[in-house]
């Protein structure tokens, strides 16, 4: 069996604990390439008016690997506690995938309010494609530890940005945005060739960014959300502006990114970034601010 992995939205926050999990148990698998126009147009094609465009391209990774595969992996993650809960698509999307395709569908679930923890998640999904308990949790420990080290590799280097001599702009953005090929490769790349210093809200440790998101708003209850506005006040005072990157119609940044915009006594800039091709547009903006910086 070959298990498909869409390179969207769950694929920037777990695909490395996925293919360690896979391939401590010799699982085969294939990840779907950087989304192209193809997939965009798959997206398009399968995807509502009222869907973002981080979830139309999402879809459209689904799409491209329904022949490719035996079955696809669609996680349902309602929450990480009371107030850590995720957007309604990261628990809607095993159903939308269910009613889009006609192929064979493998989850797992994730509500810390109903005790499913992300421990007992990958043992049963493990259990499930034909492994022991005792297999199965020991590919869950190891895929834990091995994604882990990863993780505090990459945060170490980002902080030692802050360190760094030149201009530094802060990117607050979820990371199926900021690494997604068609919404932040140009930009970041655009930014870069610029000689400006990226600091990405994503690398920070996530429990002092739960924290620190509290001195920004103590009413917000999204989990990813107040993961990357906590980045904020870990970093405000050694970068020299800050970039919201969203897309268009996200419901959770329209609201977030407005909210913290507006208690920042720094430079901001606000992209929200819909399926059109152009780039021209963004590039200048992306000018503009670059001058004010």
């Amino acid at each position: 069996m070959t298990i498909g992995i869409p390179r969207g939205l769950f694929y920037y926050y777990y695909g490395d604990f996925w293919k360690c999990f896979f391939n401590k148990l010799n699982i085969n698998y294939i990840i779907s390439p950087s989304t192209n126009k193809e997939i965009k147009q798959l997206g398009s094609k399968y995807s509502t008016d009222e869907m973002c465009l981080s979830l139309k391209n999402y879809i459209g990774h689904v799409a491209y690997l329904s022949n490719k595969c035996d079955c696809i992996l669609v996680p349902r993650i309602d929450n990480y506690g009371y107030k850590e809960q995720t957007c309604t698509n990261f628990l809607a999307c095993y159903d939308i995938v269910n009613n889009l395709f006609d192929i064979d569908v493998i989850d797992y679930n994730i509500s810390y309010t109903e005790g499913y923890t992300l421990k007992k998640a990958f043992i049963s999904l493990g259990k499930r494609l034909g492994k022991s308990y005792s297999d199965s949790k020991n590919a869950f420990y190891y895929a834990f530890y091995k994604s882990k080290k990863k993780s505090k590799a990459d945060i170490i280097d980002n902080v030692n940005k802050l360190n760094m001599v030149g201009k530094k702009v802060l990117i607050v953005s979820h990371p199926y945005n900021i690494y997604d090929a068609s919404i932040g490769k140009n930009i970041i790349k655009f930014l870069e060739d610029n000689g400006i210093i990226i600091v990405y809200s994503d690398l920070f440790d996530k429990k002092e960014c739960l924290n620190q998101s509290l001195s920004l708003s103590d009413g917000l209850y999204w989990k990813y959300s107040r993961e990357i506005i906590g980045s904020i006040p870990l970093c405000i005072d050694k970068v020299d502006g800050v970039i919201f990157l969203s897309t268009f119609p996200c419901g959770l940044d329209s609201l977030v990114n407005e909210l913290i915009i507006r208690k920042l006594n720094k430079k901001c800039l606000n992209l929200i970034i819909d399926d059109l091709d152009a780039f021209a547009g963004i590039e200048t903006r992306l000018e503009s601010f670059i001058d004010i910086v």
